[in-house]
This record gives structure tokens, sequence and C-alpha cells, in this order.
């Protein structure tokens, strides 16, 4: 899968995002700072209305639900994908390019709804890890999809100095 470079995020980019920036500027300005995150919860719920019935048709296991994700965001321009992380418990949502990262550098609201919007899709608790916004390399969610191992230890994994040897 490809990522777009800094320079192709510019050519993907348009003078909306100065428009939109200046807007949400404006909005603190006249109404103030939570009216930012009002906005920036309704386009959530937005994103759930568009997304849900593509994630609801995936059925119930996680990791498709996931793809489903990926696919109705690569749709709508974010070169989403889903790879699943090593140990088989979650898969890593990876966005290679936002819509709306210049004005989510300016006002990070947008991206902590669009999480809870996953959040929510989802049924699970998802864990955003960077953006691209916040100078992140690609936006990446973790997904759990599955209860890890049960691997916590019986004794300490570290023995008090001069205790010697452990004896079974």
């Amino acid at each position: 899968h490809y990522v777009a470079t800094e320079s192709g995020h510019r050519a993907l980019s348009n003078a909306y995002s100065v428009l939109a920036v200046d807007a949400l500027r404006y909005l603190v300005d006249v109404v103030g700072a939570d009216a930012v995150d009002g906005f920036a919860d309704v386009r959530g719920q937005r994103l759930e209305g568009r997304y849900s019935e593509a994630i609801d048709a995936a059925g119930g296991d996680p990791s498709a639900r996931v793809q489903a994700l990926a696919d109705a965001m690569t749709a709508d321009g974010y070169a989403a994908t889903a790879r699943p992380v090593p140990g088989g418990h979650a898969v890593q949502l990876c966005q290679g390019h936002c819509p709306v990262q210049q004005a989510a550098t300016q006002f990070p609201q947008l991206c902590e709804a669009e999480t809870r919007a996953f959040s929510r899709l989802l049924g699970v608790y998802v864990q955003r890890l960077s953006t691209l916004a916040g100078g992140g390399h690609v936006c990446t969610t973790n997904i759990p999809t599955g209860p890890p191992a049960a691997t916590a230890p019986t004794e300490p994994t570290v023995r008090p100095m001069g205790a010697g040897p452990r004896k079974d």
C-alpha cells in the first residue's frame, strides 16, 4: 500500500482547507471554543451515518468490520487500510491521506471526534496512536478484535537482589 508524501498531501489538498480554517476561527471568535467541539461532534455523527450501513453489512467479525470501515473511508478520499497487529488481538486502521488534515492541525477536535465515531461504529474502545495533523506519517488507530491472552505473572518478574535463584 502507498502513503502520500508531504508534497503529495499538498497536491491533494485544495483551497477549501484555508476556507475551513478561517470558518472555524471565526466560529471560535464569535461563538466560543465549545462551538468547534460541537461542530466536530456533528461531523463525527455524520461520518457514522455514512459508514454504518457498510460496517453493519460486514457482519459481526471485528476484522471484517474494520476492513469495511477502511474501504468506506478510502471511497471518501482517506486512502485507508486495515492491517492486523502481530499477536492477532487488534487491527490498525491507517489513513494515508486526510482531507481535513490542514484544518485538524489547528483544530484537533476534528481528529478526536473522528476517533469517538470509530469507537461507536465498531462497538469497541479504539485508541488513536498518531495523526497526520499531529505530524505522524499516517493516522493510525488501534482497534481491538479479541481478548488478549491471559499473561499475568504469578510471581514478580524481577526478583529482589540477593534473593538467589528461584526454587521450584
